[in-house]
This record gives C-alpha cells, sequence and structure tokens, in this order.
C-alpha cells in the first residue's frame, strides 16, 4: 500500500485547497465559507511519479463533539489516526487560535509524526508568520500558500523525507476492472447510511439533516472477490430552492459522478414515494446514459398496506424506466443489500455488453419483418443494415435511406426489441439512424436526342387530347 497523508487543522485553513494543489486536481470542494468539507476525501499525490503517496483531506475540527461538528472531528482524528504523516494547517493570517491550541494537545497524544504548515502567507512577511507559531515548538514550519502554490516544493520534498519508501503505484486509481458506482438521490434518503452499511463502518457522516454530504467522496471496495468504487454524492435538490454557492458546487459534483460513473443507484424513499424530484434525478442519469439501479429505502418501515400502496405508486410513475431493476432495501439495517448487487452486476454487465456486425444485423432484420417501419407520403423508410457503436450505453447504428421519417413510437419498438433480443437489463439503449447519401443529387439528367423526340410526340398527343 502507499504510504498516507493526512491534512487537519480548524475549519477555513484552507485545507482542501492544499489537497487539489498537492493532487494537481479539483476534486475537493472549496468555498470561503468555513465548515464546507466533512467527509474524508483521499487523493493521490505524483510530485516524484516513482513515489506517489495517498493525501487524506479533512473536515475542521471546530471544537464540538455534537451534532454534524462532532461527526466532522472524529472522522479527521480517524484519519490522522490512520496516516503515516499529519500535516496539521493553520492560518498565517490570524495567527495562533485556541482552536490550534486544542488540535496541537491532541496530535500531541497521536503517535504519528506531524509537519506544522502555515498557509495563507502571500502578501505578507513568511519569517513574520512562521514565529508566530514558534510556541509550538517544531523544529521545521513550511510557509505555503495553497492558492498561489508558493512554498509546496519544500514542503513536499520534507514529506517524501518522512514517509517510508515502499509504496507500490500499481495499487492506485485507475483499475478498469473496478464498477464504478454512484449512489444518487434527493436530500435526506439514506445514501451515506447505504454506503456505511456497505463498507462496514463509519466512513461518511450520516445525519438525519438534509444536505449533510457535500462534496462527491469515492470509496474503494472489494465484495465476494469483485473490485468496486462506491461514490457518495450530495442530494439533488429543485433549482429554485438552491440558493447557498456551496450546495451549487455539490450539484455539480454530483452531476459530474453521474457522467464518471459505470451504474447510478438512485435511492427513493419507500415513505415518500416518487417525488417530482425524484424524476429530475432520473432524467439527469438518463441523460448521461447510465446503466440504472432503483433502490426503495426505508421498505422495513412499511405496513403492508403501505407496501402495496407503494408497489402501485412505483409501478405508475415509473413506467418511463420499466427496464431498470427496483430493489427493496434497508440502508440503516442492511436487508436487500445482496439483491442490489446483484442488480449492479446484470446492469453492469448489460452496459458493458460487446455486440458483432452480424447478430446486430440479424436482429435489425427480425424486428422490421415482425413490423415493417410505416410509410411517409408513399414511401417507407428502408432499414438496410446495423452495427455496434459504443458500450455504456449499448449503441447501435443503423443504416438506411428515408430514416429521418421514422416515428418516435417506431423507434421505440426498436429500442424495446433490442432489449427483449439481447436481454438487457437496467441500461437504456440508443440508435443513431444514418442515411446514405444519393449519389446522383449533384448530376443533371441530360436527356439523349431519342428522349427529347419522345418527350415531344408525348406533348403534341396530349395537347390533341
Amino acid at each position: 500500500m502507499l504510504p498516507l497523508v493526512a491534512i487537519v487543522g480548524r475549519p477555513n485553513v484552507g485545507k482542501s485547497t492544499l489537497f487539489n494543489a498537492l493532487t494537481r486536481t479539483r476534486d475537493a470542494l472549496v468555498h470561503d465559507a468555513p465548515g464546507v468539507t466533512r467527509d474524508r476525501n483521499y487523493g493521490v499525490c505524483r510530485h516524484d511519479p516513482e513515489r506517489p503517496f495517498v493525501l487524506v483531506d479533512t473536515g475542521g475540527i471546530a471544537g464540538d463533539e455534537s451534532g454534524l461538528a462532532g461527526a466532522t472531528a472524529r472522522q479527521s482524528r480517524a484519519a490522522a489516526s490512520e496516516a503515516d504523516l499529519v500535516l496539521f494547517v493553520v492560518d498565517g493570517r490570524e495567527g495562533p487560535s485556541a482552536l490550534d491550541d486544542g488540535i496541537l494537545a491532541w496530535l500531541r497524544k497521536v503517535d504519528t509524526p506531524v509537519h506544522l504548515v502555515v498557509n495563507k502567507v502571500d502578501g505578507i512577511d513568511a519569517q513574520a508568520a512562521r514565529n508566530e507559531f514558534s510556541r509550538y515548538g517544531f523544529a521545521d514550519v513550511f510557509a505555503v500558500s495553497s492558492a498561489h502554490r508558493q512554498g509546496l516544493d519544500g514542503l513536499l520534498q520534507a514529506v517524501l523525507a518522512k514517509l517510508p519508501a515502499d509504496g507500490d503505484a500499481e495499487v492506485l486509481d485507475e483499475d478498469p476492472d473496478r464498477i464504478r458506482i454512484a449512489f444518487v438521490g434527493r436530500p435526506n434518503v439514506g445514501k451515506s447510511t447505504l454506503v456505511n452499511r456497505i463498507l462496514g463502518e463509519e466512513r461518511m457522516i450520516a445525519s438525519d439533516v438534509p444536505g449533510t454530504t457535500r462534496d462527491a467522496i469515492a470509496v474503494d471496495l472489494e465484495r465476494d472477490g469483485r473490485k468496486y468504487r462506491l461514490v457518495d454524492t450530495a442530494g439533488l435538490r429543485r433549482k429554485s430552492k438552491v440558493e447557498e454557492a456551496v450546495e451549487k458546487f455539490s450539484i455539480v459534483k454530483t452531476l459530474q459522478a453521474i457522467e464518471h460513473c459505470e451504474v447510478a443507484v438512485i435511492l427513493l424513499d419507500a415513505g415518500e414515494g416518487v417525488t417530482e424530484q425524484d424524476a429530475s434525478v432520473l432524467g439527469a442519469v438518463l441523460d448521461a446514459g447510465r446503466a440504472l439501479v432503483i433502490a426503495i429505502n426505508k421498505w422495513d418501515n412499511q405496513s403492508d398496506y403501505q407496501r402495496k400502496q407503494t408497489e402501485a405508486l412505483l409501478s405508475r410513475k415509473l413506467a418511463f424506466v420499466d427496464w431498470a431493476e427496483a430493489v427493496r432495501i434497508s440502508a440503516l439495517h442492511g436487508s436487500g443489500l445482496r439483491e442490489l448487487f446483484r442488480a449492479i452486476h446484470r446492469a453492469h454487465a448489460s452496459a458493458t455488453r460487446q455486440f458483432g456486425t452480424s447478430e446486430v444485423t440479424r436482429a435489425l432484420e427480425s424486428a422490421v419483418e415482425a413490423h415493417p417501419p410505416p410509410a411517409s407520403r408513399g414511401h417507407a423508410p428502408k432499414l438496410r443494415f446495423a452495427h455496434p457503436g459504443g458500450e455504456n450505453p449499448p449503441t447501435f447504428v443503423v443504416h438506411g435511406n428515408r430514416l429521418r421519417t421514422l416515428p418516435e413510437s417506431y423507434r421505440r419498438y426498436l429500442e424495446n426489441f433490442f432489449r427483449k433480443r439481447f436481454k438487457l437489463v437496467g441500461t437504456p439503449v440508443r440508435f443513431v439512424f444514418k442515411e446514405g447519401e444519393n449519389p446522383y443529387k449533384d448530376r443533371k439528367n441530360v436527356l439523349s436526342e431519342r428522349q427529347v423526340e419522345r418527350r415531344r410526340r408525348l406533348l403534341r398527343h396530349v395537347k390533341r387530347k
């Protein structure tokens, strides 16, 4: 495994900005408001390609042990306890504070090396900023500006000098065998609770307060011999109710997670049924063309009568995604997880299936033979052949003539026929229709002398009549 470096500190000292600067990404959500980061966010620093290390961004420790602040502090302490090195970040403009003193007292009890990082020194005297923290007793104090990438080279050299050199870069990041799963939905439907139940630990902060999760947090998992990347996302609300800038950034992160995943698991609240916002989330997944599994959470809280009513409501409101499997689960108690992963596997297998040109063309011929396309203005479209055009979602390219006149109903017929023919479950199916160009459209039809004479005789005959 690669060495692990944890970034800790009080709120709004620039920990997420430092994380983005060291990993050269924009994975961490950054805003001027304190307390934006809550969950642990992992990334990889490759300053030295031969010695990469894992970096973990944590939420600010605010000194409160109750509510969301206490849960955030516990996440930060858990990251520091498992790290090989801790970067204690302080604000060089504001100087030492009581919160910094408390965090330092706790870090001295942790058996982990600590580097003091004085951030936000751009535009001020860096040496004076260091001197303000001299009473903390650190031999090496690193003055940096994460926003302007000042002083990071010296910090990275000191970090690499403290870390073990036995890291393995091959265990990281983009493994093609991992199934990327994004858990999406509106706020407070149990996404973080479900991810924690799957992982078997309190990896995400789960709370009854809507909007607890603000960033898209990815966690790698191996279960029953298969590898996964689980992405917990922020809840999506109506645009009219989104006022804070932080929530707007969270929505962007969620939409990016949907784009990058292979299977999207949409959580619905069994007690509330399918709301308009749930339909909007479904629309975002369909626009991205991702495989879909619908997880109906809090099923254990329903009585038999309520379950029947919920079933009738789901069958009516989810008719436009009847190809997606719906699984009844309880994220709190863990019931239905085995069925959920089976549905994920079926959806992923359908979305990434490879097709041959011959079998696709035969399926098209069978579809046309069973139900020919309707004629338009006296001419029927001709569907000649088809071939695969991509995966995730499965895409089929159909060639022929007059394909622009194909009605939407016939396109849906082709989609349903192909889904039934190839047993595709949990994935949308897309068609691309391409018409062959007319080779004679730019050529003028020049009549021969005989054709001209015949035309004249015909006109004379018509005039006499």
